[in-house]
């Protein structure tokens, strides 16, 4: 799985799961979504978020932020995560099946909705941390 943290103005984009998905239901996460057959992982990120926010970003050229492993019956399961700083296009929910809310959200609002990963405040900090240092370059 690939997933992009969007940043925008010290916010972050978090998508609410639909009460009708099968894992992680009536949650909050990151936007993004499985990795194909033969596709990169990089490469899936840029297909994931036109598919679902109907944005287009740049490739990702360097590593992701991080890699979690959210299934504890299946550890090969890997999230793997990158900051997005930058798009093309504007953020619209085009996958109402499998989000059913895009909320932009600050440190203080993120940090009381109940997250789809127990490590997901680490990382979205991380992740906010990281798109401030890319600012100041």
């Amino acid at each position: 799985m690939v997933t992009g943290a969007l940043i925008q103005n010290e916010r972050l984009l978090l998508v609410h799961r639909s009460a009708a998905r099968a894992s992680f239901p009536g949650v909050w996460d990151l936007p993004g979504g499985h990795v194909e057959f033969g596709e990169a992982p990089p490469d899936a990120l840029v297909r994931e978020l036109t598919e679902e926010l109907g944005v287009l970003i740049t490739r990702p050229a360097g590593p992701p932020l991080a890699r979690l492993h959210p299934l504890a019956h299946d550890p090969s399961f890997e999230l793997v995560i990158w900051v997005v700083t930058a798009w093309e296009g504007s953020v619209t929910n085009c996958a109402p099946a499998e989000h059913d809310e895009l909320r932009w959200c600050d440190a203080e609002e993120w940090s009381a909705l109940s997250l789809a990963h127990h490590e997901s405040r680490t990382v979205l900090a991380l992740a906010m941390a990281a798109a401030r240092e890319a600012s100041r370059a």
